[in-house]
């Protein structure tokens, strides 16, 4: 049922951003150019910037999102998630303070072994977002994601 209902959600959900950003360029054309009061002139530049930021914005968080797929089924793929067995978790799934300082104070350890390992930097995003730092979260897995495109460009495998 989900491989016919997510597809499915993410393509009415596209096409109504499509129409949406259409619809915004459209009105800010027009107002821009077929309007004689220079405050809708304005109105419409305003318009067509903001359509024009707001696509970027959609962008850039899709292809984020596509990247951070793509590393995690390669992490997945080589057997090096974070395992939570035997952690303590809270009812709704989050781990609890000493487990994750705890996961968090193990995998820091890796990664200063090896900072330039792409495998070590996600692991250590990971934790940094069982640890509630998703900031920082963010920033190690940018980098873990350049490691890796790195390591794809320069033909090395997996180690």
């Amino acid at each position: 049922m989900d491989r016919i209902i997510k597809p499915l959600v993410m393509t009415v959900t596209a096409l109504g951003l499509i129409v949406a950003f259409g619809y915004l360029l459209y009105l800010g054309w027009s107002m821009t150019t077929a309007s004689e009061y220079l405050a809708v002139r304005g109105l419409g530049v305003g318009i067509l910037l903001l359509t024009g930021v707001g696509a970027w914005a959609t962008w850039a968080i899709v292809r984020n999102g596509l990247e951070l797929q793509k590393i995690s089924a390669a992490a997945a793929a080589e057997g090096i998630e974070l395992d939570l067995a035997g952690l303590e978790q809270r009812p709704s799934g989050r781990l609890h303070h000493d487990a994750a300082d705890g996961l968090f104070d193990r995998v820091s350890a890796e990664y200063r072994a090896s900072p330039d390992d792409w495998r070590t930097n996600y692991r250590l995003a990971r934790a940094y977002d069982h640890a509630g730092d998703r900031i920082r979260a963010r920033e190690v897995m940018k980098a873990a994601i350049g490691l890796r495109e790195a390591e794809l460009a320069s033909g090395e495998g997996p180690r």
